[in-house]
């Protein structure tokens, strides 16, 4: 498990055992390290540890594109209820900070991620979350080995963030466990309307699809608003349930 390392307005995300190289001077993080313990550099700057939370994670890992948000991890956690001890499929690893945040509920997951430079990124992710343990980052394309995942089920959610979730979709009963949820993320209409057919045809129940969209609020003296910056919406959140 790893820690944060704060100084002033400064966060660094490093592991036990890992070394940290900044302006400030070099720091070894011991192994024993523990949330509250006040660490020096060679030059005498002092880091204060805290402990790691979920969306430390979007903030602080290594990025190979644009990663879900925490306001979309929320709504798929909220609508397939995963849990500890689930079976999760994922196809699109990217970043990883979904299935790193399922990894942190104690969840059992596996991630197809089709860039092999992406994956081993994704990889050192998991390190850092302390979830490698719990996260297995595959190199390929889910779609070419729907069989052999198929036999090893079944698995209770499926979270998919790629073009071709539809394809996937279209082998869910043969994938889920009955009752078991399937989640797909895109930031196209088109696909999620591909993927809402081919929910449709297979027979999965509870089919819905949400557009996330949050403003945060500016209060000011002049009064209080929705803030003209940041983006409102993300993605749409297709939701379904296998029923056998």
């Amino acid at each position: 498990m790893s820690f944060l390392l704060v100084h002033d307005d400064r966060e660094y995300l490093r592991a036990p055992g890992d070394e940290l190289q900044t302006d400030l001077g070099v720091l070894d993080v011991p192994e024993d390290v523990e949330p509250g313990d006040v660490l020096e550099t060679h030059l005498g700057e002092e880091f204060v540890v805290r402990r790691l939370r979920g969306p430390d994670l979007f903030n602080h890992f290594e990025r190979t594109g644009a990663p879900m948000l925490p306001r979309d991890i929320g709504l798929v956690v909220g609508h397939t209820g995963v849990a500890a001890g689930d079976r999760v499929l994922d196809a699109g690893t990217g970043t990883g900070v979904l299935s790193a945040y399922l990894g942190r509920l104690h969840a059992d997951v596996v991630t197809y991620e089709v860039d092999a430079e992406f994956a081993d990124v994704a990889r050192e992710n998991m390190r850092l979350a302390g979830v490698d343990d719990r996260v297995d980052v595959r190199t390929g394309d889910l779609t070419e080995h729907l069989d052999a995942v198929a036999a090893d089920g079944p698995f209770d959610v499926i979270t998919l963030d790629t073009g071709d979730a539809p394809a996937v979709v279209e082998r869910a009963p043969d994938l889920l466990a009955d009752g078991g949820h399937v989640a797909v993320y895109s930031p196209f209409v088109e696909n999620s309307r591909e993927t809402v057919q081919a929910a449709r045809e297979v027979g999965l129940r509870d089919v819905d699809t949400f557009e996330t969209i949050q403003r945060e609020m500016d209060f000011g003296e002049r009064g209080s608003r929705p803030s003209t910056a940041g983006v409102g919406h993300t993605g749409y959140l297709t939701f379904a349930r296998n029923e056998r």
